[in-house]
């Protein structure tokens, strides 16, 4: 090996792997008040190394927690407002001639970071919303014919409003399924709601939280450790098998129209590994499967028309599948 070869990044595992995750939830936690479900589930993307979609009417926080993510984690980050004017070349980059030495140059797009900010990733046209499949997929990107790879750990956090939907482009299930969450963000609670405000407002005329307080805790070469040391977690044949049981059911059901594929199995397993890790366990167990089912699943299965007349939502429909489906005794 020469001697400026870059060192292999060993796993981080067992209660260190637990304890760091712990750190980086507390230190999001100083800024993203409540909704402690949301930001579990954006630690668990983060884990297993898949891509979130966040879903929440405007004012929720959902660019606060990624902002404090980026704070905590000592990595790149970088924010793409999307519109309906983006080009796919302002998310990847383009090349650029250069008239001095007669030929081109790369110029990298945002897209070359660790944390990528797609906000409001529904008001852009499909083929600009394309732009970011590659990336999502094969961790690179091509420009004018040549692949760059993005530098790891990569990871795509989009949002979208659920209720405005003029002038916005749904996500098509191709995309959809490269996330691995799709994670709902509600209304806090009175208690939150007015632990923010006191926050925001003592002594300060701005309009929004003050990040200098949350740490920066692990840095790109942690995080692809913690990462390797997700990938290390148990997880037995039965457990595999309840996954995927679960994940044949949604495409047998009764008033699901489109269910999940293999990636959804996959998903599930990925994402219950995490689960186990935030947990403080280095086993997954079937109650891992189940809680984080709806968030590796809602995004990944289409209800028949006569359910979304009678409006249920996704989630309603995998509560009542996951009572029908046995979990394996522990």
């Amino acid at each position: 090996m020469s001697a400026d070869a870059a060192a292999p990044i060993l796993p981080i595992t067992g209660p260190d792997l637990a304890a760091r995750a712990a750190a980086v939830r507390d230190e999001v936690a100083k800024a993203f008040i409540g909704q402690p479900d949301a930001l579990d589930q954006v630690l668990i993307a983060l884990l297993a190394g898949g891509h979130v979609l966040i879903e929440g009417v405007p004012g929720l926080g959902k660019t606060l927690l990624v902002r404090a993510l980026s704070q905590a984690l000592a990595c790149g980050y970088a924010r793409v407002q999307f519109t309906p004017d983006l080009m796919p070349s302002d998310i990847s980059g383009h090349a650029v001639w250069d008239p001095k030495n007669e030929t081109f140059n790369i110029r990298r797009g945002p897209v070359f970071t660790n944390l990528l900010l797609a906000d409001e990733i529904n008001r852009a046209p499909a083929k600009t919303q394309s732009a970011l499949l590659e990336a999502m997929q094969e961790m690179q990107v091509t420009i004018e014919g040549h692949s760059f790879a993005l530098p790891p750990p990569f990871l795509t956090l989009a949002t979208q409003n659920p209720v405005e939907q003029e002038g916005t482009y749904p996500l098509p299930e191709a995309q959809l399924d490269r996330f691995l969450l799709k994670v709902l963000i509600g209304y806090p609670s009175r208690a939150d709601e007015t632990r923010m405000v006191t926050a925001i407002s003592q002594g300060r005329t701005a309009s929004d939280f003050d990040l200098s307080a949350v740490q920066r805790v692990v840095g790109p070469d942690d995080i692809v450790a913690m990462q390797a040391g997700t990938a290390q977690v148990t997880v037995d044949a039965a457990v595999i098998d309840y996954a995927v049981r679960i994940v044949t059911a949604t495409r047998e059901w009764a008033g699901i129209a489109l269910g999940a594929g293999p990636r959804g199995s996959l998903a599930l397993v990925r994402a219950a590994r995490a689960q186990a890790v935030l947990a403080g366990r280095d086993f997954v167990t079937p109650d891992d499967v189940r809680e984080i089912a709806r968030p590796a699943l809602r995004h990944r299965i289409a209800l028949a028309p006569e359910l979304q007349i009678e409006g249920q939502s996704p989630d309603d429909v995998l509560h009542a599948l996951l009572a029908k489906v046995d979990a394996p005794r522990q």
